[in-house]
């Protein structure tokens, strides 16, 4: 009984095996490619070099590998090898395994925000999800049910435990475009290429390896990051080849059953990565602008307004610039429409200030728990950006002195920046706090001093009194980005 039981799973799996293509290996040396080896990264050199010097096989994959060939130094490397989580893990000092779904490890150099993570993972067989093991409900109701699991799908056929190794033909396979599925090696300089990766890069097609219709069945996900390659691929001239635009509206409904926490990531993943603006006119453009995720149909919806705009076009610039950006400080832009119509309207009754701006921020948490409240620190700073803005009026006393030493002060006078921009506020009010938050305690007295002055009668009307102008500022190399 047992012995049919295994024969017909790996009969099951032979079919598939011989019923797939899995291209040919194509090996194209450095004087076709002709990628710049000085632009690979050395922590990324350095984890192929071990791998392959321990006897394993290595190779810079993915996106990377894409950049590489198009001349542009890759943001961030990954490595793919035939060597396990385990016996990754156990050639660095610094290496953890992390994730259930797909087990990789994060090689980890240096520390603090200097830290720099390479991601490296295991070939991975190619599977008929037929024979995978099932499970009842998802991937938040099925948790005791999945433990030991390698192979596993949910009734809908997506994937749910996937961690069974395999040769690297079959990793290529799996991976979501002919684009992403090429390997270098750095030491030989050879580059893999199963798919016509090579040739699509250089017609900049974006090209879904395999049908379409099943790659989104298997992993829904896949629609979210055919948006976001195609948004950030754009500018170099990429475009999303028919056969894999095409399906793209009519699976949204699949997305239905992905864990909330795993859409919300991915939706941070579409808007921090330096396409934001792009991102959203993908969505509109492939029909996908409602239905993803709730909190994301509010950001499409409010993509043309001016504040939301200049938010998400911040984004893009710190992005850009390498510097780091925070979801709190996005998602309070995104929110804060229906945070300042609760907060009018309670003043309108009559509310005091700040007790009228808890109770906005209270309804509007209330409205979208499991997207913004569930989440506790994200929660906290958007509360803390948003509270900060009516105390931004108070420049006199003390409360400008404890503001500037706020830990999220940066974030909140960047909020107050962009509401100024947008003529929500007097610019000279954000234009007093970044000269009072650069200067010295001397210079800030003396700005403490003028708005006192002009909020004295004497400034109201007749000869207004001599002011001193203020001491200079202390030399700060500060600027006024701070979401972070």
């Amino acid at each position: 009984m047992i012995k049919k039981f295994i024969q017909k799973i790996l009969g099951k799996q032979n079919a598939a095996h011989a019923a797939t293509d899995f291209g040919k290996r194509v090996e194209i040396p450095a004087s076709v490619h002709g990628i710049d080896p000085s632009l690979v990264d050395d922590r990324a050199l350095n984890v192929v070099r071990t791998l392959q010097d321990a006897g394993y096989e290595a190779y810079v994959v993915g996106g990377a590998v894409r950049d590489l060939l198009l001349g542009l130094r890759p943001k961030d490397f990954d490595v793919a090898t035939d060597a396990t989580p385990e016996e990754v893990k156990a050639l660095f000092r610094r290496a953890f395994i992390i994730g259930r779904r797909f087990r990789i490890v994060h090689v980890v150099y240096g520390r603090g925000r200097e830290h720099e993570v390479i991601e490296v993972s295991t070939f991975r067989a190619h599977l008929d999800n037929r024979a995978a093991e099932q499970v009842k409900g998802n991937e938040r109701t099925s948790k005791s049910e999945l433990a030991g699991m390698k192979h596993a799908v949910d009734s809908s056929g997506r994937v749910l435990r996937d961690n069974v190794w395999g040769p690297q033909d079959e990793d290529a396979t799996r991976r979501d475009f002919t684009v992403n599925a090429m390997y270098y090696d750095p030491e030989s300089q050879y580059l893999v290429d199963y798919h016509g990766g090579m040739k699509d890069a250089t017609q900049k097609v974006l090209r879904m390896i395999g049908d379409p219709v099943a790659r989104y069945r298997e992993d829904p996900v896949r629609i979210i990051r055919a948006v976001r390659f195609a948004a950030k691929l754009n500018p170099l001239g990429f475009k999303l080849e028919n056969k894999t635009a095409k399906p793209l509206a009519t699976m949204l409904s699949l997305l239905a059953d992905v864990p909330q926490s795993r859409l919300f990531d991915e939706m941070l993943k579409l808007l921090q990565t330096g396409h934001a603006l792009a991102s959203i006119e993908q969505l509109q453009k492939l029909g996908l602008h409602k239905g993803i995720y709730p909190l994301l149909d509010v950001v499409v919806e409010r993509a043309d307004t001016a504040f939301v705009k200049a938010a998400l076009l911040d984004t893009d610039r710190r992005v850009g610039e390498g510097k780091p950006v925070a979801p709190s400080f996005l998602l309070a832009c995104v929110l804060w429409a229906d945070v300042k119509l609760g907060w009018d309207q309670r003043l309108a009754k009559k509310t005091p200030p700040f007790p009228a701006l808890q109770e906005a921020i209270d309804e509007v948490f209330d409205a979208r728990i499991g997207d913004v409240s569930g989440r506790g620190k994200l929660a906290a700073d958007m509360r803390e950006i948003w509270m900060m803005q009516p105390r931004f009026d108070k420049r006199i006393g003390s409360t400008p002195f404890s503001l500037v030493e706020q830990a999220r002060f940066r974030a909140g006078f960047d909020f107050l920046r962009l509401r100024a921009e947008v003529s929500e506020v007097e610019v000279s009010l954000a234009d007093w706090w970044q000269e009072f938050s650069t200067a010295d305690d001397a210079a800030r007295e003396d700005l403490i001093q003028l708005v006192k002055a002009e909020k004295s009668p004497a400034s109201a009307g007749g000869t207004p009194k001599s002011r001193r102008a203020p001491r200079r500022r202390k030399p700060s190399g500060q600027s006024a980005d701070g979401e972070a």
